[in-house]
């Protein structure tokens, strides 16, 4: 499997930095994982959009799907698809409410919202459980976070990519990070008594949880912009020395 980062910014977008989006690659299927601000213009530095074989949402926060209304008129409006859009739908595995929210996100009106269907070009699923998806066999586990939202694991020739989503704390962590062979684990801020639970990880928490896992490499994503990367970094690293931060554009190799 080979990892690629279409952005990795914490909560918003940054300086020439796109927010969480992923693409895992295997067997010539490509599969995309969130689809947050920026990420699909990343995408066509890469690949034709296209070229997606499917797509799974972790959650509904804009940073994580906002771009899914572009990907909308791409598959739309583009003059000259390589197939009948409507023919060859894309399979969006998401939360249950993905397909009125995205709607909602999508239509500029009321007017318009009482016509917006999105399944023209998009066959939903709903994200729970076991599945498989082209090559891969997918877990989604729910984690904590404000609005219904999942970690997931990914497993193809053996090998497993373990990713967090956005998540405060919790025990289903353990059964999601356990024995992989890359945790892809967001660390949107410094560690401190005062961070909000049920949000979000903190460095120290992504590096502990890699610990206590026993996985093979932890790779930290979704630092906020006026998050200092080096602190998340150095937190990390004083539980799992090995832990390393993401860069946009960037490939692994799982």
């Amino acid at each position: 499997m080979r990892l690629t980062i279409l952005g990795c910014s914490g909560s918003v977008p940054g300086p020439g930095k796109a927010a969480s989006g992923y693409l895992v690659e295997a067997e010539g299927f490509l599969l995309g994982l969130d689809l947050g601000n920026g990420t699909l213009a990343e995408l066509q530095h890469r690949h034709d959009p296209f070229d997606l074989g499917a797509l799974v949402l972790s959650h509904l926060h804009p940073d994580h799907c906002s771009d899914f209304g572009a990907l909308t008129v791409w598959r739309r409006y583009h003059p000259n698809p390589p197939f009948d859009v409507s023919e060859h739908k894309l399979p969006v595995y998401a939360p249950k409410n993905a397909p009125e929210r995205l709607a909602k996100a999508y239509a500029p009106n009321d007017a318009e919202l009482a016509e917006t269907d999105l399944s023209d070009v998009f066959a939903f699923h709903v994200l729970n459980g076991p599945t498989r998806i082209g090559p891969f066999e997918v877990q989604a586990i729910l984690v904590d976070h404000p609005t219904e939202a999942f970690g997931v694991r990914i497993s193809h020739g053996g090998r497993t990519l373990a990713y967090t989503g956005d998540t405060g704390p919790c025990d289903s962590l353990d059964e999601l990070a356990r024995g992989a062979d890359v945790l892809l684990a967001e660390a949107t801020w410094t560690d401190a008594p005062e961070r909000p639970a049920g949000v979000h990880l903190s460095g120290k928490q992504a590096g502990t949880l890699a610990r206590r896992g026993d996985v093979g490499r932890v790779l930290l994503t979704h630092v906020a912009p006026w998050t200092d990367r080096v602190a998340i970094l150095d937190e990390a690293m004083a539980e799992f020395p090995g832990a390393r931060l993401v860069e946009q554009g960037a490939t692994y190799e799982i």
